[in-house]
């Protein structure tokens, strides 16, 4: 593996110069993708440097960000998230949203709630044809300028999100196209979060959470994140353990979801993750200072039936899941969390 392209590694997360498959040799490309396949493998996350999202553009999503959460609490509910978890656009409140792992029993959702409420909130929005899943903004005479600027980000990110799906399939040895082809862009979220500053002895003491261990749910997410951390990845072979995994500037971190992990025959791993106080937090007056991030979650259009890659199944080792919907798969995932 050349130096140039695998860059160190994060707590067994890979750090890999994106560069080289986006204008490279043929041969640099497939060093990339076998660079970010193997961390998949191993690992579920991969850091990106290079990736192709202009810094510029990273900055000024991020100033829009902060200036949305520091709108009055009444301003941001003009463009309210609906009750159902299956809307999931608009904005959500702190302690409304608690994203959970595979819990579906509505009892068991609110004391999970109750216990240890998610202290962030959110704004999304996606594809703004999307006739299933309608964006809600806030009215065109508040924070003039905020719409564009989410939308151009979003066809910003989805751009690179393809990039990494073609290094996924080269890696895999089947077409470049195999999975861009399911992935026009329709259904993915662009989601905008504040992690308020809170007691540090509340989080540490789980009083208080910023988002609970879970894993996400389609295909792959692109995470940009600012400098005060908090990000932990489980130990995929020490369950309950869980590292840093730090920013690193300049760099996305991308993960595979659940989807992934299915579509690839499990070859690929989605990895549990969670948001506490960033690490050595002793903040002299006890608060763990505000957070700031912005994933965006790439799934294939809901309409697809999708069954195991080839290359991920052999007669040996054959296929672990029944065809599925991404619709069917990810709605029932959303419900959840609301």
């Amino acid at each position: 593996m050349g130096g140039s392209i695998l860059l160190g590694e994060q707590h067994g997360i890979s750090v890999v110069d994106f560069k080289p498959f986006l204008d490279g040799s043929h041969s640099e490309k497939r060093q990339v993708a076998d660079a970010i396949l193997d961390s998949f493998k191993r690992v579920g996350f991969v850091y990106l440097v290079n990736h192709g999202i202009p810094q510029e553009k990273i900055k000024t999503m991020f100033e829009w960000s902060k200036r949305f959460f520091d709108q009055p609490m009444e301003v941001k509910q003009l463009a309210p998230h609906p009750p159902s978890g299956t809307h999931h656009r608009g904005y959500s409140a702190p302690d409304v949203e608690k994203v959970v792992q595979h819990v579906y029993d509505d009892k068991e959702l609110k004391n999970l709630r109750t216990k240890a409420p998610d202290v962030k909130e959110s704004f999304e929005c996606g594809w703004e044809e999307n006739a299933g899943m309608p964006n809600i903004w806030l009215p065109d005479d508040v924070l003039p300028g905020f719409k564009d600027v989410c939308m151009d980000f979003y066809w910003t990110c989805h751009e690179t999100e393809l990039h990494i799906l073609r290094a996924i399939t080269t890696a895999l040895g089947i077409p470049a196209a195999h999975l861009v082809d399911y992935h026009n862009g329709h259904d993915n979220q662009l989601r905008l979060l504040h992690y308020p500053s809170v007691p540090a002895a509340q989080l540490a003491q789980e009083r208080l959470a910023r988002i609970d261990a879970h894993s996400d749910f389609g295909s792959i997410t692109l995470l940009l994140q600012d400098g005060v951390g908090g990000l932990e990845v489980e130990d995929p072979h020490s369950p309950g353990q869980f590292r840093s995994a730090a920013p690193i500037e300049d760099a996305l971190i991308v993960n595979a979801g659940d989807f992934m992990m299915r579509w690839s025959n499990d070859v690929i791993r989605s990895t549990v993750h969670r948001v506490r106080a960033p690490p050595n937090a002793s903040p002299a007056d006890g608060m763990v200072p505000d957070r700031y991030s912005i994933p965006y979650f790439c799934a294939p259009e809901f309409t697809a039936v999708v069954e195991c890659l080839p290359g991920t199944f052999s007669d040996e080792n054959p296929p672990k899941y029944e065809p599925i919907s991404a619709e069917q798969y990810i709605l029932q995932r959303l419900a959840a969390t609301y």
